[in-house]
């Protein structure tokens, strides 16, 4: 199928590794070329000093210790919104500092806490792990928010692909276990749905980056079975939360050509329709993954946009 790109983004096709997973072989050649996808990123410079140090987060019962990655402004003396980031990767990939430069923006431009987390990945570690490590850091980063300097009421969670389905999981654990209560989160191109039957998943077979053969590779991994079966939690697959009342206010972001499009559009349809205030951006001639070319101007506003969305969702003020 051909897709109408944006011109500033076809050049760049050639560029990107070629993810195809298929098998384990071919999950062990993806986590090669995740150093070809930072490196397509521009190093960050801080136009502020920012401290960044590792700190290990008791794990969900039984289960080993979390890592998890804090970056803040050097010298704050004054609490700051705090931000648990979940990073992407289609619960298989990533790590925090495949996704560090986002995060040192992000610290850098809104002047808040971050606190990355280093979650279990499938198929070594399928769910419920994931999401129980996120879970796990966002209680400490609660329940340590005075010496974090994080004011715990401007308390927010948010991540991109499947660092998104998990962000929507783990906010869906946090309002049925009663807390940490949250003031934001921010959905990034989510993966929220294992019955992989929307429009954009059943067409969109060969798109860049992420496709449908991925999609069905990555949540076999992570649920350890054939995806769309009854049984499945919706903390697992969020999209099947029958329920979506008394979560924090949400900001979704959709790529045209992305075969999880239509997932997270419904997936802000029923927020909204739940009550839960709800902001749906849809990038048009856009892939999942495109921003990754900071240059193009679409991939700018995208920056732009979830810096705004988290400077309103997060309360940031000029004075902190």
């Amino acid at each position: 199928m051909s897709y109408d790109l944006d011109p500033e983004l076809l050049p760049w096709l050639d560029m990107l590794p070629q993810v195809t997973l298929t098998d384990h072989e071919a999950l062990v050649a993806a986590r090669t070329q995740q150093s070809e996808l930072a490196n397509l990123v521009p190093a960050y410079e801080p136009a502020n000093p920012i401290d960044v140090r590792d700190e290990t987060v008791p794990g969900p019962s039984g289960a080993p210790d979390v890592r998890v990655r804090v970056y803040g402004r050097a010298g704050r003396e004054n609490p700051v919104p705090g931000l648990v980031y979940i990073h992407g990767g289609g619960f298989i990939v990533g790590s925090v500092e495949m996704f560090e430069a986002h995060v040192l923006k992000l610290v850098d431009q809104l002047d808040i806490v971050v606190v990355s987390v280093d979650y279990r990945l499938a198929p070594e570690h399928p769910f419920p792990a994931p999401v129980e490590d996120c879970y796990a850091a966002l209680q400490w980063t609660a329940a340590k928010a005075d010496e974090l300097g994080i004011d715990p009421a401007r308390l927010g969670i948010g991540g991109e692909s499947a660092g998104g389905g998990l962000t929507a999981g783990t906010v869906l654990l946090a309002r049925d276990r009663g807390g940490p209560e949250l003031t934001f989160q921010l959905l990034g191109i989510p993966e929220l749905d294992d019955r992989l039957d929307t429009e954009s998943m059943r067409d969109y077979v060969d798109t860049p980056l992420w496709n449908r053969p991925n999609a069905i590779y990555s949540w076999t991994a992570y649920l350890g079975t054939e995806p769309g079966g009854d049984d499945v939690s919706p903390y697992a697959a969020p999209a099947r939360a029958t329920d979506l009342s008394g979560l924090p206010p949400t900001f979704v972001t959709t790529c045209q050509y992305d075969p999880l499009r239509d997932e997270g559009v419904e997936y802000a349809r029923r927020l909204a329709h739940a009550g839960v205030p709800t902001e749906l951006r849809l990038y048009p001639a856009t892939f999942h993954g495109s921003s990754l070319v900071e240059s193009a101007e679409i991939s700018r506003r995208m920056f732009a946009d979830e810096v705004d969305a988290l400077r309103r969702g997060l309360k940031v003020t000029g004075s902190q």
